[in-house]
């Protein structure tokens, strides 16, 4: 009932695009991912998201948007790299919500692969206590005493890898491996070819994502144009459609992607793509940067208020 009051004084007299951002939805809490959701939120917020607006695909939505019938509240669910867990646990929770979501495929990753987010992730909840100790690879002495040393760690560990090229960046992780094993890493978290059929043919929309996750900004336009390409025609041999929309990795305007960006994926034939700028997109948005946010709340009332928030801060910070 709160979430629902919070909502009646949507503050867009215009209609307006909400886009969350999700990764997983685990089937339940896990301590070294507090930033991921559980499947009993996720399906309270799914439940929500279906009573109070008209649900869509992000390529369909832009088409609305640019077409001028996008219905008041609007909103679209979107995944992004391609974890296994959203045909495992997401999918059968928006079948029963009658939702689709927009789902983006770093296409490298699927059959049994593992991001290197993720292999941080699974690397320092493996490593003994108190100390991990990585300076002989340059990446820093960190406390793994408690969760929080931990994901403190964790932390640290992203940063230091996130901008490096993709190859700098492989062969860092493999020093940092080799220099505390800590056994075999779990290579079941991505989707399979089949799931991701699975997806598409329940009606989801699968997008672009690159192969590996690379920054865009990282490569030069050529070396981004290549990554975009592959990911999507890669795709579009495995599902027999087209690929229609993209998101960029990390996604914010200017450090993550530039000006060059949104005229290739134009270039490229894509019809849309997402950042990751907060705010609503509103009629005359760009396609090609329309704003996503993480919708943050452990209650359906704060998701609705910071979904209401959101809406009030109006267009994205955009790159021209």
């Amino acid at each position: 009932m709160l979430a629902s009051l919070s909502l009646l004084g949507w503050p867009r007299g215009e209609p307006a695009l909400s886009i969350l951002i999700y990764h997983r939805v685990l089937p339940a809490p896990d301590a070294m991912r507090p930033g991921e959701i559980d499947a009993e939120r996720f399906e309270a917020q799914v439940s929500f998201l279906a009573k109070h607006f008209s649900l869509m695909t992000v390529s369909d939505a832009a088409l609305a948007l640019r077409e001028g019938r996008l219905p008041r509240r609007a909103a679209c669910i979107t995944f992004d790299d391609g974890y296994a867990d959203n045909w495992t646990v997401a999918h059968p929770i928006l079948a029963r919500h009658d939702a689709r979501a927009t789902i983006y495929i770093a296409t490298g990753y699927l059959n049994g692969g593992r991001m290197f987010s993720d292999t941080v992730i699974e690397f320092v909840r493996r490593v003994p206590g108190p100390v991990l100790d990585l300076s002989s690879v340059g990446m820093g002495v960190h406390p793994v005493a408690t969760d929080e040393e931990r994901l403190k760690a964790v932390s640290a560990l992203q940063v230091q890898l996130k901008y490096l090229a993709p190859e700098e960046r492989d062969a860092q992780v493999r020093r940092m491996l080799a220099a505390q094993p800590v056994g075999a890493l779990p290579d079941d978290l991505m989707l399979t070819d089949a799931q991701l059929r699975h997806l598409a043919d329940a009606g989801h929309e699968i997008g672009g994502h690159t192969v590996d996750h690379t920054v865009l900004t990282t490569l030069s336009l050529d070396g981004a144009r290549a990554q975009v390409q592959a990911g999507r025609d890669h795709l579009a041999a495995l599902l027999g459609r087209p690929v229609r929309s993209f998101a960029y990795p990390n996604g914010r305007p200017v450090r993550d992607y530039d000006a060059g960006h949104p005229a290739m994926l134009r270039e490229l034939g894509f019809e849309a793509a997402v950042s990751t700028s907060p705010g609503v997109a509103l009629p005359g948005a760009d396609p090609f940067q329309l704003p996503r946010y993480t919708p943050w709340g452990n209650s359906t009332a704060m998701f609705a208020a910071r979904m209401m928030r959101n809406a009030r801060m109006g267009g994205p910070a955009a790159v021209v």
